[in-house]
């Protein structure tokens, strides 16, 4: 069973989703306007949304951009909206499926069932061990071991590293950092960040002048990666 949330203005489509989806055996909440539902996605942590773009307060595509700043749970679009333009948009603001309205429960439920497997298996992924070189990151024991050697790290140090290990060999802004590890989509400095990745650099026995595992790529980012030779 899956905790559900449908955000939708219309009662009367709201209603029978509830019910169609109940039936199916999912728990589901729901919200008539985009702030409302913004509110309980942050506060129910649901395992999936249910979205209409049409909402009476913001447009869908908006509140989709303003729950991916602060949350990473599937939504599906379920719209009137049939337009490539409406589609690609609502994938780009961070939509994982898009069903147009009318549309039978079985269709909804057998996207959802689809979402849900394509989210566990990332889940499954983002929780496996990641080795760079010499160093190893844990995040289901929340363990770090560099050059055979346990590493002790602050909550939020371990946070950092285990962001940039998730996406090793890539380069990651201070931006994103900022919002997917300290929760700041809105603001927040980037001294906040160079000052963990100065703690960290220090307990794995590098520097910014001789960065070895935590390279700077000047003006775009972080990444954890390979020494350069």
């Amino acid at each position: 069973m899956a905790q559900l949330l449908v955000i939708e203005d219309d009662e009367r489509i709201r209603s029978s989703l509830i019910r169609a989806l109940r039936e199916r055996g999912h728990a589901v909440s729901s919200a008539a306007t985009a702030l409302a539902g913004l509110r309980q996605a942050v506060d129910e942590r649901p395992d999936l949304v249910v979205l209409d773009l049409g909402l009476p307060d913001l447009d869908g595509r908006e509140l989709l951009r303003m729950l991916r700043a602060v949350s990473s749970v599937p939504v599906i679009v379920a719209t009137a909206r049939d337009d490539d333009g409406s589609v690609v948009q609502a994938l780009d603001a961070g939509a994982d499926d898009y069903v147009v309205k009318p549309f039978a429960a079985g269709q909804l439920e057998a996207r959802i069932r689809a979402v849900l497997r394509r989210a566990a298996g990332t889940a499954d992924a983002a929780a496996a061990a990641v080795t760079v070189a010499d160093l190893t990151v844990d995040p289901r024991t929340r363990r770090v071991t560099h050059a055979g050697a346990t590493v002790e790290l602050a909550p939020k140090e371990f946070d950092l590293l285990a962001y940039l290990a998730a996406r090793a060999g890539t380069v990651v802004s201070k931006r994103e950092l900022l919002t997917e590890v300290w929760q700041l989509p809105y603001g927040g400095s980037d001294k906040t960040v160079d000052v963990h990745l100065s703690w960290l650099r220090r307990k794995l026995g590098e520097s910014a002048a001789s960065p070895r595992l935590l390279q700077t790529v000047r003006g775009v980012g972080v990444r954890l990666a390979e020494p350069e030779t």
